[in-house]
């Protein structure tokens, strides 16, 4: 198949192009195979990139390594950013990299998924035909193909390799990109983000739901008079029907869905001043209102992201497996139910009301707006077979104990999204992969200590600094 590239990408006087703090950004739109694997169809999706240059190096261009970050998720785009003279983007600059930013397939300014974006398709098998697509494996081939087209005129092939940065999903997808090109990578750093190399979600929600637990546990501790608060709230919301502004409707459930703050830093203060909204309203008008409402609404993104939910559950599924809305089966285990009990006429008198996490259930196709045209295609893709991700022999061989590859990644020991046990055992999978284990961040290190954290991990990958467990 002949793929359609930009020509002369780099120097392409039709791409648009702004000046920020500290760098040159460039708008770059590729187009690339809907479908890898059918090498006879022509198909093809936009993947957008935001590139970025130091402001006193755009003569360099050409010559500059790339460092491609990869966005958490899965469903997610990269924010522009303001400023190129703070954070993980001043560190990358300082080390001689350019930027890449990715909006992966299905994201952002990418040919987007939504529920409008789906209604081209006559079907919902098409719909699901479309959408098994949009995982690892087609993401890093879109990287792998823009790769190709920014690096075509080097000489060298040591000069075409790319550098990675991940957080997250983002980490997930790195661990593929490792399996499928190896060759085509130089240094990878991942926060938060080393994945199980499992074949299905079970054994994840098994060691998630204990670690929500004890989340919740930390917040009823802090906030101890939010037990009564949140029973109030939920009482309310099990014996009215609230509609949110954008249409979706706030069940008991979808407002047990705030523990997914819980995950970063400051998220019990924000679900605890959300309480204190909603109290608020309950005493003086006996009802929501509108700002609790917008409120609560922006703190969730499965409908401006749908792929956030309808194929959460796939990024864990390979060898031919199905994920079954395993969040939801594995919390009905005896183990967790009545942990996670949520119907009202089962809660004992004190029972505090625990939320959950960052867990997709089927409920949410009826609750969230954007979600209820999908709701066929969401139980249909819990049900599909999914292919590999990950080639286990590949990372074990990886070509770094000659200088050639740098490997290193953080994880956050109660990380409430990624298990670290987990981790760890991917971490010793990968040949030459330094992993650091530290409990001074939450899950968004890289966003709260962006140039700590990456500085760190290349002086990690480097071998410069020495990290003993």
């Amino acid at each position: 198949m002949q793929l359609k590239l930009e020509p002369h990408c780099l120097d392409d006087p039709t791409t648009e192009s702004f000046v920020i703090p500290g760098a040159k950004v460039f708008d770059r739109y590729f187009d690339c195979p809907l479908d890898y694997s059918n090498t006879n169809s022509l198909e093809t999706i936009k993947v957008f990139v935001r590139h970025l240059v130091p402001i006193n190096k755009v003569k360099d261009i050409k010559t500059l390594p790339f460092l491609l970050y990869l966005q958490g998720g899965p469903g997610f785009e990269v924010a522009s950013p303001s400023t190129a003279l703070s954070g993980w983007i001043k560190v990358a600059f300082e080390q001689g990299f350019q930027v890449l930013l990715l909006d992966q397939r299905g994201t952002g300014l990418s040919t987007p998924v939504s529920a409008t974006s789906l209604e081209k398709f006559p079907t919902d098998d098409d719909k699901v035909n479309y959408l098994t697509h949009f995982r690892a494996d087609s993401i890093v081939r879109d990287c792998e193909t823009i790769r190709l087209a920014l690096t075509k005129d080097r000489v060298s092939t040591e000069s075409q390799r790319i550098s990675l940065l991940g957080q997250s999903f983002g980490g997930f997808c790195i661990t593929t990109y490792l399996s499928l090109f190896p060759q085509s990578i130089h240094k990878a750093y991942i926060t938060g983000g080393v994945p199980p190399l499992v074949d299905n979600p079970d054994t994840v929600y098994r060691s998630l739901y204990p670690r929500i637990l004890k989340k919740n546990k930390l917040y009823y501790k802090k906030f101890p008079q939010d037990v009564v608060k949140v029973r109030r709230i939920h009482e309310f919301l099990w014996q009215n029907n609230v509609t949110l502004p954008n249409g979706g409707k706030l069940s008991p459930r979808r407002f047990l869905q705030l523990g997914i703050l819980f995950g970063g830093s400051g998220g019990y203060d924000t679900l605890h001043e959300t309480v204190t909204f909603c109290i608020n309203d309950l005493d003086n008008i006996n009802k929501l209102s509108y700002r609790t409402l917008n409120h609560i609404q922006q703190l969730q993104s499965w409908d401006t992201n749908v792929i956030y939910c309808i194929l959460h559950e796939a990024i864990y599924c390979q060898n031919q497996q199905s994920s079954r809305w395993s969040a939801e089966r594995v919390m009905k285990e005896e183990q967790f139910a009545s942990d996670f009990e949520w119907r009202l006429d089962r809660l004992q008198p004190d029972q505090a009301v625990n939320f959950t996490g960052e867990t997709i259930y089927p409920f949410m196709l009826d609750d969230f707006s954007e979600l209820r045209p999908l709701a066929t295609v969401a139980h249909k893709l819990a049900e599909y077979k999914w292919k590999d991700l990950y080639h286990i022999p590949t990372l074990n061989t990886l070509d770094s104990d000659d200088g050639k590859m740098e490997l290193a990644g953080v994880s956050y020991f109660d990380d409430m999204y990624v298990d670290r046990d987990h981790s760890e055992y991917t971490a010793s999978q990968i040949n030459g992969f330094q992993q650091y284990i530290t409990n001074q961040y939450a899950h968004n290190g890289l966003h709260v200590d962006s140039e700590n954290v990456l500085n760190y991990l290349i002086k990690l990958g480097r071998g410069d600094v020495a990290y003993d467990r």
